[in-house]
């Protein structure tokens, strides 16, 4: 399969991203004086962020202003498609996005001001899954069997990940190669045995008489980490903001443990979900505290919340099924250096 490219759809990504977009900035303190942060100056830092229950956290900065408390002189965006976010970032149109490390890997060859993922907002735990129809009991129980996915991202990488772990593979079953909305409605529509997604597709999924979950990524802890990920251009030009959004991030989970009403306020207002929702979304996604990233960061292994070895794993796995040709450097695209400064501060 080849690569997906975002060249042929950036024209019509910047004409809609005028009309697409929500700003937070130049938000004042929450007991409406004035801010004693450092000037901003400069043009602000472009943020992209979407739905995903890790990001949700950065509207809490926009409301409380946690971003100029910082210093942080952001332009924080709203994209209701994940894939437009990443477009945007490769072409340059970001400076800063929310996104997997299995995307950052896919994208970095093609990112015109380079793509450095510089700190953890979580790892998936359970908002990614591998669901069976009826009569389908076990992740071995695929075998010979049709599973409708996304080739090449997250619920592709989950699957593979659960075959090796039953004594298959990849070979073993018969992919249906679909974007990850029509995949879920493939399977709901009884038109395929399996299905590998995210959240909310699984839910589609799941709508199908008999089916149910055969694993998910909480039994792969590291597997998936969303991050927050900045142009190499930006750590060269700017790595103070990059600091500031960093230590930014470390203020909102500070303000979620000691306002958890009000932060879930904001988040579920963001996310545009039910109270139901926001909590089974969050339940399925783990938080990083500042050990837990600098721990990811770390080569300290052969296990796969190393990114390090996480990033390798991943990489060939989508040069084998044919997603990128070739592994970016690796090396390059993970920066631990503004999470190592903040814990030094502290």
């Amino acid at each position: 399969m080849k690569r997906r490219t975002f060249l042929p759809t950036l024209v019509a990504f910047v004409c809609s991203l005028l009309v697409t977009v929500s700003c937070a900035q130049s938000t004042p303190q929450a007991d409406g004086t004035a801010s004693t942060a450092p000037a901003m100056t400069g043009e602000p830092v472009k943020l992209g962020y979407s739905s995903w229950a890790g990001w949700w956290p950065w509207a809490i900065a926009a409301e409380e202003g946690l971003f100029e408390k910082n210093g942080a002189n952001v332009e924080l965006i709203w994209f209701d498609g994940y894939l437009e976010s990443m477009q945007a970032l490769a072409a340059g149109q970001l400076d800063a996005n929310s996104q997997t490390l299995n995307d950052t890997i896919s994208f970095a060859g093609d990112a015109v001001n380079g793509m450095v993922a510089v700190l953890v907002n979580d790892n998936s735990a359970g908002n990614d899954k591998v669901i069976g129809a009826e009569g389908i009991n076990t992740v071995a129980d695929l075998a010979g069997k049709s599973v409708a996915l996304e080739e090449g991202v997250v619920g592709d990488f989950l699957l593979s990940l659960a075959l090796e772990d039953a004594g298959l593979s990849r070979d073993d079953v018969e992919i249906r190669n679909l974007e990850t909305g029509a995949a879920a409605t493939a399977f709901a529509a009884g038109q395929v045995d399996g299905f590998a997604g995210w959240v909310p597709f699984w839910e589609t999924a799941l709508s199908r008489e008999g089916s149910q979950e055969l694993v998910s990524s909480e039994e792969y802890p590291g597997a998936i980490p969303d991050l927050l990920v900045v142009t190499q251009k930006l750590i060269d030009s700017r790595p103070d903001q990059v600091q500031a959004l960093v230590n930014t991030w470390f203020d909102i989970l500070a303000f979620i443990d000691e306002n958890p009403d009000r932060a879930n306020e904001i988040m579920a207002k963001r996310a545009s979900v039910s109270d139901t929702e926001f909590e089974k979304y969050t339940q399925g996604t783990k938080i990083f505290t500042l050990e837990e990233n600098l721990e990811a960061f770390s080569a300290g292994g052969d296990d796969m919340k190393y990114m390090p070895h996480a990033s390798q794993v991943m990489a060939d796995f989508m040069v084998e099924v044919g997603f990128i040709p070739e592994a970016p450097d690796l090396e390059a695209i993970l920066n631990d250096q503004f999470v190592k400064a903040y814990a030094a501060a502290k």
